[in-house]
């Protein structure tokens, strides 16, 4: 035999064809007779059934089926809805429920730092999409027995704040001291209604214990970071270019820059006629009166313009013009497409190597009798325009560079309102420059003979973030922060930092590489003033670790105010100005400058992570703020600290309008979470927290790389030819960035409701269930009820996985599945009529029910992180547990490894393989009209389905069950004699054990003919002798019942 020659798992094997009468050591224990198909077509949640006979039947055995009985409403919506969250908040301590468990004792810590949303508006989606991701995460933590540390904060400066507090008033008038108080009501305001939200929609923290940039312990750990860069020499103050918004009057960083890629500029092809030529080509004929052709999008520098720019190793020709004969100097790649735009042929000259153009003089197109120089520069390209770059140091980052290198002036022309200053020239002087002052230097250009072609450029330009106006890049006297020797250190740390998902590594490092210098100095009043005094003669800054730890002192204590409310001398004290070696108190102004927002922000690690570690778990925010908190926090960390303050980055998407628009204050594009919540404008439906939560999950945080999961598991969906199963309980997962629109909203809602009449289904079958004192040892449970305990090890494992990668839509995926799949397609369809109908104490409805509680509970506990007003209104009424607990303060999944059973798999797996060949040969039939002949060669499958029906035929056996058949045969071959009428199928089952130590392709086949039984009028089984008259299980339940 078979089962002679392998491996003691398959001796145990062995042992089942022996029909042992013990339990407790068998691989898969004794065989237990049950009823198969079902009694009533009760869809999971409809919480009664509605049998086919009615009248005297119906009344007659009414009171003898077990249905499904739970206090669990099927749905809840409108006001009860909302009122019934509130009394679960409630109810169950969600607002004390972050304190409980940083009290309880841990082994370890989760920390998710907070990265602080701006105190500018009312509570957006985008603050839901950001908030809830996080208490997904921090929730699934606390669950699995972790101390959470989470603080929530808010950024309160910066001039959106300021111009919002202050309206049409502007700032004319009022002193710094007076904007500033109207600034902080203004944030406080916007706190306390954001705060509010979070806490409606469920958010677990210490909403009594949060941090805010304008707090003054705050603001002095920010100066204490502050002064360690400056005394690394990493604080610096210059006179360089800097991105300008006239609409803001300041300086701005990349960070808070928009490019708008629609942007059109009036583009110029000018010329510069060359006074000098290169000593290199001085000597070459036909080379006289040479016009240098340039070709920018911002003409209104080129009176600023120092020099024009080269490519070294690049060709250059001389060409002719033939309708006017000029001479052009350009890049030789760039003939053809010139001679495209001006019509006409360009006849080539003269060519040579960019390095032959060194020494060149030109003559500037709009400033009689000055001349500039042609400069090699690496930065010059051929992607467009003439392969020649004019440059103007104070008005571009690789102008600025080019005079660094040559020592060219850098002049700025433009004042702080973007306007042309009196350097500008007389025609010039107090003219906008991106408007009417580009018009006067194109027609400037033009009268000189200088313009050979103008065109409209559609290219990608910055504007402000806040305004959404255009920028300007201006000279300007400011404080940076040398990035670029922080760049190899940063790059170092991050490469222990885990970046989910991974592509945003890239992203991170190109901004990186980006940044030389980072300016952190504003020209506003609302902010962490800059501590630095300047020499009232000779403007040198006054800045050193004692003063600017006298004033981090002072902040702690009475707040930033105080650098306006004090008078000077109490800033800068005579033990300070002695410790300093500086000159009395009445030489020093204070300085009006105050701290890039970003740099707030930047340096939340130190006010707020704790002191052991420093280093958060994860930072969690949207893709934005790769350039924005993610570097700055990086930056300041690893200057400081030489490490990055995150373990982990975790970049989530944007929440976008219907039409695809990335949702934004400034676009008045948002949309209000409480109208979801409270159902304002969303088909008035009132959907409740459920609402709001579900629909951020949708593809959660991987969302931009990830496509769906495919299942893992053996296609258990297939089996869905049984009839009357119960109803799905879909989750939507389409992407989260349509999550706002009403028709996308409604759907997640559905799908809330279905999982509701699942979670329901499972209640009302645990109706009088106690699994404290009623369970049944796994090893005693019917196997498909095992079999179920492995498929809920298994989801639990796949569910841990997916929390653990902050992938929340991963998790609804693998949730739809198992209850669309593995319960309500499979597992619910064949329990029904032992639950219904067999007695209430009997091994197999006790066994049933423990395979229930289970599946409730991991389902619960699963998708609690995501919905906890609804797996806290579950666990209400779940049994099992005091009255008094909570499901957040009781753990997470509890699965065993003693569900997961060698053989299990096979068993019931083949036995599903064989019923699918049965339900496929007769699609759209009733199967337990039909009596089945199973036919197995001797071997391990023969066995395994032994396993489940020990004997050769059963109308009640566990094999009768999964078949859902009147009656099944098991033999090794099919009889000569089968009915004329019998339909016959074959297939093949692969048996793997032991990790494929034991495969064995296992063929089969089955016959299939209508039962000659009649249909029982209580359990409706095709299992009674006549259609009046109860089959023999429920005549005993009736009589027993009598």
């Amino acid at each position: 035999m078979l089962l002679c020659r392998v491996s003691p798992v398959c001796r145990t094997l062995a042992r089942w064809g022996r029909r042992s009468q013990r339990g407790g050591g068998l691989l898969l224990g004794r065989a237990v007779s049950c009823s198969s198909n079902r009694c009533y077509g009760v869809s999971p949640g409809e919480g009664s059934a509605e049998p086919a006979e009615t009248g005297s039947a119906l009344s007659r055995y009414r009171d003898t089926v077990l249905l499904p009985r739970t206090e669990f409403p099927m749905k809840l919506t409108g006001q009860k809805l909302l009122d019934r969250e509130l009394q679960i908040q409630q109810d169950c301590g969600f607002a004390e429920l972050y304190s409980w468990q940083r009290e309880r004792k841990a082994k370890k810590e989760f920390c998710l730092h907070d990265g602080p949303p701006y105190a500018n508006g009312d509570p957006h989606v985008g603050h839901a999409l950001n908030k809830i991701l996080k208490d997904i995460r921090n929730r699934f933590e606390m669950l699995r027995g972790r101390q959470v540390h989470y603080v929530p904060g808010w950024d309160c400066h910066g001039l959106p704040i300021e111009l919002k507090a202050l309206g049409e008033l502007g700032t004319s008038g009022l002193s710094a001291l007076q904007i500033r108080q109207k600034a902080r009501e203004f944030a406080e305001g916007a706190i306390a209604r954001q705060k509010a939200a979070f806490q409606r929609w469920g958010v677990m923290a210490d909403w009594d214990q949060c941090y805010y940039t304008f707090d003054g312990a705050y603001e002095a750990a920010q100066l204490n970071v502050f002064q360690e860069m400056h005394s690394k020499g990493l604080v610096y103050q210059d006179y360089k270019p800097v991105f300008w918004s006239p609409s803001s009057r300041t300086a701005l960083a990349e960070a808070e820059l928009e490019y708008n890629p629609e942007h059109v500029s009036r583009a110029v092809y000018a010329t510069f006629p060359l006074a000098t030529l290169p000593p290199k080509i001085a000597s070459g004929e036909g080379l006289e009166n040479v016009f240098v052709l340039v070709w920018t999008t911002q003409p209104w520098t080129i009176p600023a313009n120092q020099a024009v720019c080269y490519m070294p190793n690049a060709q250059y020709s001389v060409v002719k013009r033939a309708d006017t004969s000029q001479l052009l100097l350009l890049a030789t790649e760039c003939t053809a497409s010139l001679a495209a735009l001006l019509g006409t042929e360009l006849q080539t000259v003269a060519t040579f190597t960019g390095s032959q153009l060194e020494g060149g003089i030109c003559k500037h197109p709009t400033i009689p009798d000055k001349q500039v120089p042609l400069l090699p520069a690496n930065h010059v390209t051929m992607g467009k325009g003439t392969g020649l770059v004019h440059t103007a140091p104070a008005h571009g980052m690789d102008d600025y560079s080019v005079a660094s290198q040559f020592k060219l002036p850098v002049e700025c022309i433009v004042d702080e309102d973007g306007r042309f200053t009196e350097l500008a020239g007389p025609e010039l002087q107090n003219l906008p420059v991106i408007t009417e002052g580009t018009d006067k230097v194109i027609a400037s250009l033009k009268d000189g003979g200088a313009l050979v072609l103008e065109e409209q450029c559609v290219h990608s330009y910055p504007y402000d973030w806040r305004t959404k106006q255009p920028v300007v890049i201006r000279a300007s006297k400011q404080w940076f922060i040398n990035t670029a020797s922080l760049k190899d250190k940063a790059k170092e740390a991050l490469q222990k930092v885990r970046v989910l998902p991974e592509s945003a590594r890239g992203s991170l490092l190109a901004m990186l590489d980006r940044r030389t210098y980072w300016c952190i100095s504003r020209q506003r009043s609302w902010g962490v003033p800059i501590p630095v005094f300047y020499h009232k003669e000779t403007g040198e800054p006054l800045i050193n670790k004692y003063t600017v730890s006298h004033i981090a002192k002072l902040f702690k204590e009475k707040g930033s105010d105080c650098w306006w409310e004090l008078p000077i001398e109490a800033l800068l004290p005579p033990e300070v100005l002695k410790k300093s070696k500086a000159g009395p108190v009445s030489e020093y102004v204070r300085g009006d400058d105050v701290l890039d927002i970003w740099f707030d922000s930047g340096a939340s690690w130190a006010a707020v992570l704790e002191e052991s570690d420093s280093r958060a778990d994860a930072y969690v925010e949207g893709k934005d703020q790769l350039g924005g908190w993610f570097q700055s926090s990086l930056l300041t960390s690893v200057a400081v600290r030489n490490k990055a303050p995150y373990k982990s980055l975790v970049v989530h998407g944007f929440a976008v309008s219907e039409k695809g628009e990335k949702m934004s204050k400034s676009l008045g594009n948002v949309v209000d979470p409480d109208e979801v919540i409270n159902g304002k404008e969303v088909r008035q439906q009132q959907l409740g927290v459920r609402g709001r939560r579900a629909p951020v999950v949708g593809r959660g945080v991987q969302h931009l790389l990830r496509g769906p999961d495919r299942a893992q598991r053996p296609q258990l969906g297939q089996r869905q030819h049984q009839q009357g199963g119960c109803r799905e309980a879909r989750i939507v997962s389409k992407p989260f960035p349509r999550l706002v629109s009403a028709f996308l909203i409604s759907p997640r809602a559905d799908s809330i409701f279905q999982l509701r009449n699942t979670l329901r289904f499972l209640l009302g079958n645990l109706d009088g269930f106690d699994p404290r004192v009623q369970a049944v040892d796994p090893k005693q449970m019917y196997y498909i009820d095992q079999y179920m305990l492995h498929l809920v090890r298994e989801y639990s494992m796949k569910v841990t996985d997916a929390y653990s990668e902050f992938d929340a839509g991963r998790v609804i995926r693998i949730l739809q599945a198992f209850v669309n799949r593995d319960l309500s397609s499979f597992y619910f369809s064949i329990i029904k009529d032992r639950l219904y109908c067999s007695p209430e104490d009997s091994l197999g409805r006790r066994s049933c029910q423990t395979a229930l509680e289970e599946i409730l509970d991991g389902v619960t506990r699963s998708v609690a992180p995501i919905l906890p007003h609804l797996a806290e209104e579950v666990y209400l009424h779940a049994p099992g547990h005091d009255k008094a607990e909570t499901l957040f303060k009781s753990g997470w999944i509890k699965s065993s490894s003693v569900w997961r059973r060698p053989g299990l798999e096979e068993a019931v797996e083949g036995a599903c393989a064989i019923r699918d060949s049965f339900l496929s040969s007769i699609p759209g039939k009733n199967a337990s009209q039909y009596d089945l002949t199973v036919a197995i060669e001797p071997g391990l499958l023969f066995e395994l389905m032994e396993s489940l029906q020990e004997e050769p035929t059963s109308t009640s056996s566990q094999l009768t069950e999964l078949m859902m058949a009147a009656r099944v045969t098991l033999t090794s071959t099919l009889p000569r004699d089968l009915h004329p009428d019998a339909l016959l199928s074959h297939g093949t089952f692969l048996i793997n054990l032991e990790g494929g130590v034991i495969r064995e392709d296992s063929p089969y086949s089955i016959a299939v003919t209508p039962t000659s039984a009649a249909r029982c009028p209580r359990c409706r089984r095709y299992t009674s002798e006549s259609a009046d008259c109860l089959c023999p299980r429920c005549q005993a339940v009736v009589s027993h019942a009598g």
